[in-house]
């Protein structure tokens, strides 16, 4: 096991938030021109094709069977899901507005966790919750005015990836990160194939095959190769840091989000969204916060004060 890095965790997470708005501002550009199943197609084909022969090279575990076979398929069509709604809902949002409402997501995770897994969250995390959905109800009331119900989609994505979460973290410790990427990467493609064959022939426009330009190919192989990366330096940040460490850093994909989204698109958030994005973050901030603590406690309460003490000034340290 990989000992604690913090400093290389917390750039690897830095990492991840530029490269993956990155990847979702290449996607909206090629929203106009490719059809959806072929953009779902390329981007999981290409997470293979670089994953595979690292699996290879490293000797990495990668077969399943059993419970956790079912649940990586399972996982793969909520990965499908997901993606294809937030792909979806980039062709009718600003960059900045689709991301900032993904960010519901910690706040379904909470909830999911009370009434699914039965985790006791508290009445201040709850509130929390709700500050958070209000936050994002702001941000999505401007969009809901201009496009109508597609500026839902980022909201259905976020409950897709939600339960994608769930099941992830039920076959986590039961399986390789990299394996598991590469084999749902394999699954996606074997899902799609078929299902863009039909498409074309029956002309079913968001499963058909169009031939690419030259510019086009470069960017659906950014789209593949920007998802990959963003995957891996989301695993590799979580080996070196913990994830108390590093949770607070994601909200940083908002503002490149709008940085992304002002320069290439010429797109900023109004008045009533920017407070919506800034009510989501603190929301979702005071929520990692209160997480600290409660871990913080537990920890108190199994190991004794003084233990406890001791790591968390190495902790501070470390930091």
């Amino acid at each position: 096991m990989a000992k604690d890095h913090p400093t290389l965790g917390i750039l690897l997470m830095l990492g991840f938030c530029i490269v993956a708005p990155m990847g979702d501002a290449v996607a909206k550009l090629l929203g106009g021109t490719i059809p959806l199943g072929e953009l779902l197609f390329v981007r999981f084909a290409v997470q293979f094709l670089l994953l595979a022969p690292l699996i290879w090279a490293t000797r990495r575990q990668w077969r399943m069977r059993g419970r956790v076979l079912q649940l990586t398929f399972l996982r793969t069509l909520l990965h499908i899901s997901g993606i294809g709604a937030m792909f979806t809902a980039l062709k009718y949002l600003p960059l900045a507005d689709a991301v900032a409402i993904a960010f519901v997501m910690p706040f379904l995770m909470l909830l999911l966790g009370k009434y699914v897994l039965g985790e006791e969250i508290g009445l201040r995390r709850l509130g929390a919750c709700i500050v958070g959905f209000g936050g994002t109800l702001l941000v999505i009331q401007p969009s809901f005015i201009q496009v109508g119900w597609p500026a839902l989609w980022p909201l259905l994505m976020a409950v897709i990836f939600a339960f994608f979460m769930l099941v992830t973290r039920q076959i986590a410790k039961k399986t390789d990160p990299i394996g598991l990427q590469a084999v749902s990467g394999l699954m996606a493609c074997l899902l799609l194939a078929p299902l863009l064959l039909i498409g074309t022939q029956l002309e079913i426009a968001p499963l058909t095959l169009l031939t690419p330009d030259s510019q086009d190919w470069l960017l659906l192989m950014a789209i593949g190769v920007l998802g990959t990366v963003t995957h891996l330096l989301m695993t590799w940040s979580l080996r070196y840091a913990p994830a108390s460490t590093l949770a607070s850093m994601q909200y940083l994909e908002i503002p490149v989000a709008t940085l992304l989204g002002w320069l290439i698109f010429d797109q900023l958030p109004n008045t009533l969204a920017s407070v919506g994005i800034a009510v989501t973050i603190a929301a979702g901030l005071y929520v990692i916060l209160r997480e600290q603590s409660a871990a913080r406690q537990l920890q108190v309460t199994r190991t004794g004060p003084a233990k406890s003490a001791a790591s968390a000034a190495a902790d501070g340290a470390a930091v």
